[in-house]
């Protein structure tokens, strides 16, 4: 997910000295609360990582042991590095990671498109079973429009694009569904549809390529659609609608088939700049609503999507996109919604701190504005492989300072706000250095308060039990049993339950454990 390889936009320097101002005020308050963000962290925070599989040649290289072996190591990685969602790539160009009846195999799993992998495997229900055996949220991302990577990418034989072609345009060498036919819609809500039916994931994500990022020179070659299906709508407006619709066609289409399943959109960082709307940020950038034709806040104010997290690709103070301002507009327009900020590790990592800092990064500052900020909810690290990599310290930074508690995401009472029931006879057994719990599930026919998930807290014997209190959470496990090593002492343990909307059972069973 590129910022944008067009970036002639940088070239005008923001003048507007209010905004300077607001820069300047927000830094030095943060700097003042820093050392609080960081003293007690947060019990609910979406910690995310982006996985993508387009480009990323090493999955045709491997084998499909070697391949599993390298997937649990980067999700071991991340789940150190304290992130507790990982959004990965299964559809990067209208194909698969995945074993789908609908549309092909991708040629960046097996180095051909259609062909199987061998022995052949589904990455997809490896990820999702990994993800939760490691406590993590798998949510699965697709690329709506796109059908070719390059000039040289072609189709597999038996693609829909060779069965329709007039329902696909060519730009700038690549070729894409054309978002104005309904069939198109209908096809892309069909895969998604699929793969929500088939699949235990927990969110379906889709990225920041709607209609292309513009290129110079070259119009979006529309004009047989905008013909047929435009109705004198100003064109603009039109392309807003037909993207509009495949989003609310998507939400619907979740919704009818697990209600529980969550619906996130990662747009590029800016709607519009002020001088293109009052109500834009005070930026000077392209734009989704006037360049990609997404009109995000909208999708959020109609309840289409659960979650947006921005790409907010550049470092704290960049002078066309500064990300103190569109935090903090992000978060003023979060509009019922969650909202997580996108962040690019190696700007992030790149960059030295700023507000009179001594920081070489400015890792921390951005983990404490997404903390201060009251409607922003987490962050989400860009590329995954640069945190497993450790690019610069990265992953140790989160480990050991930013991220070093576990974390529950956050829940979404718009698709349900009832607590779920308490677990049920919860045991316990202690020797040789481990304890070992085991329980069984609250019992309901509601699929909504069914157990996602379970929480385990252990505080010392003479501790308050407070539930609040992150760094007394030992784990969250998708199995009803807990296995940990523990010194000698007196313990108190506390289960509680998540259902699938990620609410948590008020109390917690309780168990009192003498280890000796």
């Amino acid at each position: 997910m590129p910022v944008t390889n067009d970036e002639t936009w940088y070239n005008t320097l923001l003048d507007d000295m209010k905004m300077k101002l607001r820069i300047a005020l927000v830094a030095i308050a943060l700097c003042a609360t820093v050392v609080a963000a960081f003293a007690r962290q947060p019990k609910r925070e979406f910690r995310g990582a982006w996985l993508h599989t387009i480009y990323q040649e090493q999955y045709s290289r491997q084998s499909t042991l070697d391949n599993q072996i390298y997937l649990c190591t980067l999700l071991d990685k991340l789940r150190h590095a304290g992130c507790n969602v990982v959004i990965f790539q299964v559809r990067p160009q209208s194909d698969a990671f995945y074993e789908s009846d609908i549309e092909p195999w991708s040629r960046h799993l097996t180095g051909k498109a259609g062909q199987a992998p061998w022995p052949k495997w589904d990455p997809l229900q490896f990820m999702v079973e990994q993800a939760h055996a490691r406590g993590m949220e798998l949510h699965a991302w697709l690329n709506p429009y796109r059908v070719t990577a390059s000039a040289k990418d072609l189709p597999p034989k038996g693609h829909v694009y060779y069965k329709h072609p007039e329902r696909f345009v060519k730009y700038a060498g690549k070729i894409y569904f054309d978002p104005a036919y309904k069939e198109n819609r209908d096809y892309i809500t069909r895969v998604v549809k699929d793969i929500v039916s088939r699949y235990d994931i927990d969110a379906i994500h889709l990225d920041d390529y709607f209609y292309p990022y513009p290129v110079d020179g070259k119009p979006f070659p529309d004009n047989a659609s905008y013909k047929k299906f435009g109705k004198g709508m100003e064109r603009g407006d039109w392309r807003r609608q037909n993207v509009d619709r495949l989003i609310e066609q998507l939400h619907e289409a979740i919704n009818d088939t697990k209600p529980w399943v969550r619906f996130g959109i990662s747009p590029f960082g800016i709607w519009r700049n002020k001088a293109s709307d009052a109500d834009g940020s005070d930026t000077n950038g392209l734009q989704n609503y006037d360049d990609l034709y997404a009109d995000v806040t909208l999708w959020a104010r109609r309840g289409w999507v659960d979650y947006l997290i921005p790409q907010l690709y550049w470092e704290l103070e960049h002078k066309a996109a500064s990300v103190l301002v569109l935090s903090q507009w992000w978060n003023d327009h979060s509009n019922g919604r969650h909202v997580y900020l996108g962040q690019s590790v190696k700007v992030t990592m790149d960059k030295p701190d700023v507000g009179g800092s001594n920081d070489k990064n400015q890792l921390g500052h951005k983990i404490a504005l997404s903390r201060e900020l009251p409607d922003v909810q987490g962050n989400c690290w860009w590329p995954g492989y640069l945190v497993t990599d450790n690019y610069k310290g990265v992953a140790d930074l989160l480990a050991g300072r930013y991220q070093s508690t576990v974390a529950l995401v956050p829940s979404y009472p718009w698709l349900d706000d009832k607590l779920p029931d308490e677990v049920r006879q919860l045991k316990v057994e202690c020797g040789d250095g481990e304890v070992a719990l085991r329980w069984k599930a609250p019992n309901t026919h509601d699929k909504m308060q069914q157990a996602r998930a379970f929480v385990v807290y252990r505080f010392d014997r003479d501790e308050d039990i407070d539930l609040d209190n992150a760094a007394a959470i030992r784990a969250v496990t998708y199995e009803p049993q807990y296995i940990e090593a523990v010194a000698k002492g007196r313990y108190t343990y506390v289960v509680t339950v998540l259902d699938r909307a990620n609410n948590e059972s008020p109390e917690g069973a309780k168990i009192k454990v003498n280890c000796k």
